[in-house]
């Protein structure tokens, strides 16, 4: 069976503030981490031994996953990083030149690959595209699905002949120049061979470097266009516009955690909440240990992180807490992502706690 390799060593600079002391593969849905589904997908498939590079806040996702035995997985992290002056500085070596840095390490990718983003949740049928790739005879393939025209400034484009084999990539084009709208979901199928064209040593990206090149050489390099659902966190609009659609029950293999205690509501152990003296609106997830005062208002699609505190006469509208966030009495939280440092709106405007200029209030709900 195939080998897997998640890509997870990138600093995520779209999606802050989110990732200021959380690696992007760690941003939380439904309470689990994007890239704890990616892990039980693989597993699904058969994919048990899986690469994970790692840089930034690497320690969170190491914790978090360790061995992979939890998931009946094993898990090898490779970390990306230069001593200097005495520090210990994470430094990416790009998707490409991290996969070159493990082959000449171990020859760990001495199988077919499967190449996967450690921030995007996907339903692809993994078994299916794999046996494709092999069928094509492929040394590389790459998973596309059709973008809208407006949308394709912000994917790499695949333009391909009519058996799918690939003539060119073009890196974000603005759209009066794209020669496709095929995008590139950064799900790629790998030979070991393919890894001989990375150059040793360097930082090399899949994307803009290697697949540039794999067209140019007119190596065996296709595009599978096949249906799926690709759910990208790129910026930090996209995470909130997923979490009301796993919310809303749109995305599947996400049930909701919980018990659902009325249409739409479900709640978690151990809370604290008076359920004739507030008003809540479906579809709405209440985590453990949460307390809402009477008189506070929540309306759905919304998610309220364990230990949170909502005090009296507050009200969220199609929010997101993190865990431990206390809103303090008769703030309006509307479209909003709120953790205890800093809330952002869904357009990725951020303000941060105990900052005067702003009216609304919240904070730790810890003490």
């Amino acid at each position: 069976m195939a080998k897997g390799m998640i890509l997870a060593a990138g600093q995520g600079t779209r999606v802050r503030p989110l990732t200021k002391d959380l690696p992007k593969p760690m941003v939380p849905i439904l309470g689990k981490p994007v890239m704890e589904y990616l892990i039980e997908h693989l597993a699904r498939h058969g994919i048990r031994e899986i690469i994970v590079n790692v840089a930034y806040h690497h320690q969170r996702i190491e914790q978090y996953f360790g061995d992979g035995s939890r998931w009946g997985v094993e898990i090898a992290y490779s970390y990306e990083g230069v001593r200097e002056h005495g520090d210990i500085l994470p430094r990416p070596m790009g998707s490409a030149g991290g996969m070159r840095r493990i082959q000449d390490f171990s020859g760990f990718f001495d199988d077919t690959t499967l190449v996967l983003c450690g921030d995007a949740l996907i339903d692809l049928d993994i078994t299916a595209a794999i046996a494709e790739h092999k069928a094509k005879g492929a040394l590389a393939s790459v998973v596309a699905l059709d973008v809208p025209p407006e949308e394709v400034q912000n994917y790499g484009v695949v333009v391909a002949d009519g058996e799918g084999r690939i003539q060119s990539f073009q890196e974000k084009p603005k759209p009066e120049e794209a020669k496709s709208t095929l995008a590139s979901t950064g799900i790629y199928i790998f030979e070991p061979a393919i890894l001989e064209k990375v150059p040793k040593g360097k930082v090399y990206d899949i994307g803009s470097e290697l697949f540039p090149q794999l067209a140019q050489d007119g190596s065996p390099f296709y595009v599978q266009n096949r249906p799926f659902h690709w759910i990208d966190i790129g910026r930090v609009s996209d995470y909130w516009t997923v979490l009301q659609r796993v919310l809303k029950g749109e995305v599947e293999n996400m049930p909701m955690p919980g018990k659902e205690v009325k249409p739409g509501v479900w709640v978690g152990l151990n809370t604290s909440i008076p359920w004739d003296k507030v008003k809540i609106e479906g579809p709405v997830y209440i985590g453990s240990s949460v307390k809402i005062e009477e008189g506070a208002t929540i309306i759905g699609p919304s998610w309220i992180g364990h230990g949170s505190v909502i005090r009296s006469g507050a009200r969220i509208t199609r929010g997101i807490l993190f865990e431990y966030t206390r809103i303090a009495p008769d703030m309006h939280f509307h479209e909003m992502i709120i953790s205890r440092l800093y809330c952002v709106n869904r357009h990725g405007e951020t303000l941060y706690s105990g900052d005067d200029t702003s009216r609304l209030r919240w904070g730790d709900a810890r003490a």
